[in-house]
């Protein structure tokens, strides 16, 4: 079993180098247009914001009219280093990836191989969810537009089986209980991405990896693009990803993502990504005169398949999800938008198809800086005056919230029980433990001895066990940008050590201040197997 649950400090100044070559250059042939006196700020803007938010690097696409208006880099590529950042730099997308796995299908339908309602089962006939009438009903719609009602299994910070295939993973999938009933509302789960990408090879012959590049990269002249990190090396001009830990802005390793490629592992430039932003904009479909996919299809991507829950539904305007695309309004425009983050690479992009605008930011630190500046270049691009600073808005409730989740934390550690101990010798709660969804767990003792933590066979899912209190120990991962865990051992009746209870955080408040607090997290009971 699990169980699940639901519900003034500031950061180091870090002043990266604010500069890189401006490109405004058209890629339709067209003449660049008025962007460069609308966005004549925008470069005293990034630096103003960089400085305070502590980001190493940046990059900014804004396309209109068919044509790449601006592109910039900001900052450096690597903290520590002096290699800017350029428009060709590139940066992990995340989750806009996913639309460009829904265009993917799309291309498919356009072929008869598929189609949207078409159920999961037509391709997979293995495919099998917790419930049986459920898991004979699920579409490839209701995997693209998050209605399935299977969540989360680890949150950002640790992926779930990173060494384990898809198929793999989706046998562990079929016993995971519902977060909600199917179609019943919008739980995000990169876990049917992933299943979406298995649907795409069953039917394409392709592997999901070999269609995004022979089917969307290479039509769309996107030469840095790729879906792995296996495929950046050491000497391209690739970000480095980087992540607040203890207060401090620090170099992380980059971590793959392959097995739910799907969901999140496209690396590119802002400058390859301009030309994905025009494919979905003016002519849609369309490319450099040469239609890719049906106007129909391309079109059926932003279409809305759930409408969220408003505060004030009569003064607020609608948002919604699509097929891979968050859907809103910016001052009366419609806009089809999407953000991603990884390990310390974060993206945002927004399109509003009335003024055949597209924008991109890409940011090499986990932070909220993103949306600010997107709403900076909106303003300029839609002559709108600007008379609020968008940088002090979102940074000024970053500080508010970072105070408040400060104060959650220590009010957690203050409950802490001094001089404790465990109730049996550490030896005693070695041994294999084992879940029917999260597999298998290894607790060691280590030469130190201190207990050592193993999820999954993995080399890169080892913690090394503080002991907190009682039988409570706090789990320090050891790639630091994964931060820590609580984990808890049962004893039975007759003293013996049998389960762990494992916490995953699946939102935490805020990743620069810890795993914990967070109010979305899952209490995974691992059954003991035997000693060590």
């Amino acid at each position: 079993m699990f169980y699940f649950s639901s519900k003034a400090i500031r950061p180091a100044v870090l002043f990266a180098i604010i500069a890189a070559s401006v490109v405004l250059l058209p890629v339709s042939g067209r003449a660049a247009g008025p962007a460069s006196t609308s966005l004549a700020g925008l470069p005293e803007f990034m630096e103003r914001g960089m400085a305070d938010w502590g980001i190493p690097g940046m990059a900014v696409a804004v396309v209109q009219n068919g044509e790449l208006v601006y592109g910039r880099g900001f900052g450096v590529r690597k903290l520590g280093s002096d290699e800017a950042v350029d428009e060709h730099t590139v940066f992990g997308m995340a989750s806009l990836t996913k639309a460009m796995t829904a265009t993917a299908l799309g291309m498919l339908v356009d072929e008869g191989k598929l189609h949207w309602d078409d159920r999961v089962r037509n391709h997979l006939p293995w495919f099998t969810l917790s419930d049986p009438w459920v898991s004979e009903q699920i579409s490839i719609r209701d995997l693209l537009s998050h209605q399935v009602g299977i969540g989360r299994f680890t949150g950002n910070r640790l992926r779930f089986m990173p060494s384990r295939d898809p198929i793999t993973i989706a046998g562990f999938i079929r016993h995971m209980p519902f977060e909600q009933p199917y179609r019943s509302g919008y739980i995000y789960s990169n876990m049917m991405y992933m299943v979406a990408g298995l649907v795409l090879e069953a039917v394409s012959g392709m592997s999901w990896h070999e269609f995004m590049a022979e089917r969307i990269f290479a039509p769309l002249d996107m030469t840095s693009a790729n879906t792995s990190i296996t495929q950046i090396s050491n000497t391209n001009n690739a970000a480095w990803p980087h992540q607040e830990i203890f207060g401090e802005v620090q170099i992380i390793p980059r971590r793959n993502f392959d097995n739910i490629g799907p969901a999140a592992s496209v690396n590119a430039s802002v400058y390859d990504m301009a030309r994905w932003m025009i494919f979905q904009l003016g002519e849609a479909g369309v490319y450099q005169g040469k239609r890719l996919i049906s106007r129909e299809n391309i079109l059926e991507t932003p279409q809305p398949q759930q409408v969220f829950r408003l505060e004030d539904p009569m003064t607020e305007p609608l948002r919604g999800y699509g097929l891979g695309w968050g859907l809103r309004q910016y001052e009366g425009y419609r806009v089809s938008q999407h953000s991603g983050a990884t390990d310390g690479m974060t993206s945002f992009l927004v399109l509003l198809p009335e003024k055949d605008l597209g924008i991109l930011v890409v940011s090499n630190l986990f932070c909220n800086f993103r949306p600010a500046v997107i709403n900076y270049i909106l303003d300029g691009m839609l002559d709108i005056e600007r008379d609020k600073d968008w940088h002090a808005h979102f940074f000024d409730t970053y500080i508010e919230d970072k105070a408040r989740a400060m104060e959650r934390r220590a009010a957690i550690e203050g409950h802490r029980t001094e001089n404790t101990s465990p109730s049996r010798p550490l030896e005693a709660y070695t041994g294999d433990y084992h879940h029917i969804v999260y597999d298998n767990a290894k607790i060691t003792l280590g030469e130190d001895g201190r207990l050592i933590m193993q999820l999954w066979d993995d080399e890169e899912m080892i913690a090394d066990l503080e002991h907190w209190h009682y039988d409570t120990f706090r789990a320090h991962w050891r790639n630091l940008s994964m931060r820590e865990k609580f984990i808890t051992f049962d004893l039975d009746q007759y003293g013996e050590v049998k389960q762990l209870n494992v916490k995953f955080t699946l939102r935490q408040i805020l990743i620069s201040v810890g795993i914990y607090p967070t109010d979305y997290y899952r209490i995974v009971e691992y059954r003991r197997l035997n000693k060590q």
